[in-house]
């Protein structure tokens, strides 16, 4: 294994990437999501329930992306529960802005985790890929 890869793939990721297992895909979830990485070829589906006000209340995930996207889907699915379009759509913008190096780290939680990533510019369309498949089954 390269240094980089080391640097990269901290231990942090790689628990993150296996929590996923908490937010399985459930086939009941009426509003469905998928967004794919032009780079890497990731893919991830997401199914989700809105209340009546339109914030998130059920999720469930079906990944297939490097550790780097998954763990970036771990921190979506941890904090999306209450969320909104606007809030979903907001966190997506600054979320870009700040892999763009255009502005300071989203105040998302749990997005630190890959911070290791900002580096590898290739790794970004995998991190975008929970906020991406959320907006389309929220649309």
């Amino acid at each position: 294994m390269t240094a980089p890869a080391r640097t990269l793939y901290t231990p942090e990721i790689l628990g993150a990437a296996t929590m996923l297992a908490g937010f399985a895909w459930d086939e009941s979830l009426p509003l469905r999501g998928e967004a794919r990485s032009r780079r890497c070829g990731s893919t991830l589906a997401l199914g989700l329930a809105v209340d009546e006000g339109g914030r998130i209340s059920g999720l469930g995930l079906r990944t297939h992306a490097c550790a780097i996207g998954q763990a970036a889907a771990y921190a979506f699915a941890s904090a999306a529960m209450g969320q909104d379009a606007n809030g979903i759509a907001a966190a997506r913008a600054a979320l870009a802005d700040w892999l763009a190096g255009e502005c300071a780290m989203p105040a998302w939680p749990g997005i630190a985790l890959v911070e290791p990533a900002l580096g590898y510019p290739a790794r970004h369309d995998a991190i975008m890929l929970a906020w991406d498949a959320a907006l389309e089954a929220l649309g």
